[in-house]
């Protein structure tokens, strides 16, 4: 599938043309599939599991940009492999690691594949757009109890559309936003409608989600798209048309959230949950407790303790906190490398970011959420979020993309 790539030499066939074609709506099947986990294994899994490998097997390239992300993100499952060792009953802890080495592999992949052909990142936006509309539906429906059965796409009042908790449902509707913003700041104007529409029911699913990390990251994210963007174009008209349409959409998002907090339900539940001292949080073996006693605790212990040792054996909950996970889960090891691969991560994004790039606004989109999952991190394990490794395989695929952009130039003696 990956034989006439952007960069191939490949005369071109037209069976290949309809292989690469076929690879391509694969992925974004994948991409779409994401949205919806209410159980698992997920379709996302059955479907991810046999595309990575079909692709590997037909001819998918790990090049030089890409090989450090895999050597990260295998060695960091090494440390959670050697946690093994520190658990006196497995209990569930090799499937836990073998989800992790899975979704290590799908970062790898999704770099690999928007490395080999650029405009793959649209086609994945695109996807995720569609699967995020669709799930955002989903929780607002069924918040609202509009058909029969529709509690299932809600937990504990709290939109979850087709996922299994509001706390990843939320910051998985984030990406698709910032894609539906760009288009509408720099777009035509005769589909501005449709995306208004589509981000009004994005932000709606984010807003009854009534998950505080991803309130949080809709507004980090969506600040910072818009600062980048007035960074980056220098025109005055643009920039006057980038702050005319950010106010416009704040103007809109706050009658949409005045209206809905107009019904009781959506009021009681959002007053109790931006209440910022709840016992959870600040009580006794509460989240920030836990924090501080878990951080305590792995200094004594190098290899860590194994998955869900912490929640189910030592303390009421989870971690609920990503540095702290990387530590209990993957030892001390893990914790260098997932370090490391984020301080890369971010590095690969700030070098490129402003460069006049076909893949710069989805590089631009992903490094803007990965911050934002890096800051909501502290307060919530984002270690088996799908959608978290799709964001890194999309960086490091740009950043692969750039790294082959260069060597073209210095082989032609041109500057980049």
């Amino acid at each position: 599938m990956s034989t006439i790539g952007a960069h191939s030499t490949v005369p071109f066939k037209p069976q290949l043309a309809v292989l690469t074609l076929l690879g391509s709506a694969l992925v974004a099947c994948g991409v779409f599939l994401s949205g919806f986990v209410i159980s698992e294994p997920a379709p996302y899994e059955l479907l991810m599991v046999v595309q990575v490998a079909v692709w590997f097997l037909l001819g998918l390239k790990i090049s030089r940009a890409v090989a450090p992300l895999l050597a990260l993100l295998l060695t960091f499952n090494v440390g959670g492999i050697l946690s093994l060792t520190m658990m006196q009953d497995l209990d569930t802890g090799p499937m836990y690691l073998a989800v992790s080495l899975f979704l290590a592999l799908t970062a790898v992949f999704y770099a690999a594949i928007i490395e080999d052909r650029h405009e793959r990142l649209r086609l994945i936006f695109q996807a995720w757009v569609a699967a995020a509309i669709i799930t955002a539906l989903l929780g607002i429906l069924g918040y609202f109890h509009a058909f029969p059965g529709a509690e299932a796409f809600t937990l504990y009042d709290r939109a979850k559309g087709a996922f299994q908790d509001p706390n990843v449902f939320g910051p998985f509707l984030i990406s698709p936003a910032l894609y539906l913003m760009h288009g509408l700041l720099t777009g035509k104007l005769f589909v501005a409608p449709f995306r208004v529409a589509g981000l009004l029911v994005i932000a709606l699913g984010v807003f009854l989600s009534f998950s505080r990390a991803a309130w949080a990251l809709f507004l980090f994210s969506s600040v910072a798209l818009v600062f980048i963007m007035l960074l980056k174009e220098r025109t005055g008209a643009f920039r006057l048309k980038i702050l005319l349409l950010s106010l416009t959409a704040i103007v809109v998002l706050v009658v949409v959230v005045v209206i809905a907090l107009q019904f009781e339900q959506v009021r009681s539940l959002f007053l109790d949950r931006t209440t910022l001292a709840k016992d959870y949080d600040s009580g006794h073996l509460g989240r920030f407790a836990r924090h501080r006693l878990g951080f305590l605790m792995m200094m004594e212990r190098p290899l860590g303790i194994g998955p869900m040792v912490f929640s189910k054996r030592l303390f009421p909950e989870d971690e609920h906190n990503i540095w702290l996970k990387s530590l209990t889960t993957y030892g001390w090891l893990g914790f260098v490398c997932y370090i490391t691969m984020m301080a890369w991560t971010l590095s690969i994004g700030f070098r490129y970011l402003l460069r006049n790039r076909p893949w710069q606004p989805y590089l631009m989109i992903a490094w803007i959420v990965i911050i934002g999952h890096m800051i909501i991190g502290n307060v919530i394990d984002t270690d088996h979020w799908r959608h978290f490794y799709m964001l890194l395989g999309i960086i490091w695929g740009c950043g692969a993309l750039e790294w082959r952009h260069q060597r073209a130039l210095r082989r032609a003696g041109r500057p980049g």
